[in-house]
């Protein structure tokens, strides 16, 4: 999972950064609403950690902003992270479009928990066992089965098959698996993508693995 965190404490930015790493999360930290995207869409984040109060605006005025862009854009959950604790800041951000509110001082534990309940959402999944037909895969422990058989994946063939089960029947698109694969640094090579879909289709069965010529690939229960 990486994830963007908008937070402008200098403590506590490197201090959840830190603790997210310990749980196997990736994160960017910007301390400013001008240092945040335009749009989160094609950038790679797989969620946002976003403080309310900024020194140059309102997170609140982000939120609005992302939440009124594209569908794709719509689909990155947001987590407000914020010391303001009144009912109706968290229902504001509830109604602007945010995922989730969480309070600070709040445990390292509970945000990874939080992170991943609502990468499970997004992805329509029920528990921590994804299931997608036969395949089972469990983000967290990084096991996947086939018909109740464990799998042996290399870690990027196990990244490969989380992206492409976060939406089953639907492409994704190879620039958008070139950045999430290798999110901290230069996207992965196209080629490379195509060497581990190979083994991965060998592995999974290359029927579950389609590839959109010229576009991407998709993965079929």
């Amino acid at each position: 999972m990486h994830v963007l965190l908008i937070e402008d404490d200098l403590d506590l930015g490197p201090a959840l950064q830190k603790s997210l790493k310990l749980e196997g999360i990736s994160s960017e930290w910007r301390r400013r609403a001008a240092d945040a995207p335009r749009t989160l869409e094609d950038e790679g984040f797989d969620c946002v950690l976003l403080d309310l109060s900024l020194p140059d605006g309102d997170g609140l005025d982000l939120l609005t902003r992302w939440r009124r862009q594209s569908a794709r854009t719509a689909q990155v959950p947001v987590i407000i992270i914020t010391a303001r604790e009144a009912l109706s800041e968290r229902l504001a951000g509830l109604d602007n479009g945010a995922d989730d509110f969480i309070v600070k001082p709040f445990a390292p534990e509970e945000l990874a928990s939080r992170l991943r309940a609502v990468l499970r959402r997004c992805a329509k999944q029920a528990s921590d066992v994804w299931s997608v037909g036969d395949l089972e895969i469990e983000p967290r422990s990084h096991r996947a089965r086939l018909c109740g058989e464990a799998l042996a994946l290399s870690h990027r063939e196990f990244q490969l098959l989380l992206e492409l089960a976060r939406e089953p029947n639907a492409v994704v698109v190879k620039g958008t698996l070139a950045r999430r694969l290798e999110p901290l640094g230069e996207p992965l090579d196209f080629g490379l993508i195509e060497v581990h879909v190979s083994n991965l289709r060998r592995k999974v069965g290359a029927e579950r693995i389609k590839t959109v010529r010229g576009v991407g690939y998709m993965l079929v229960p």
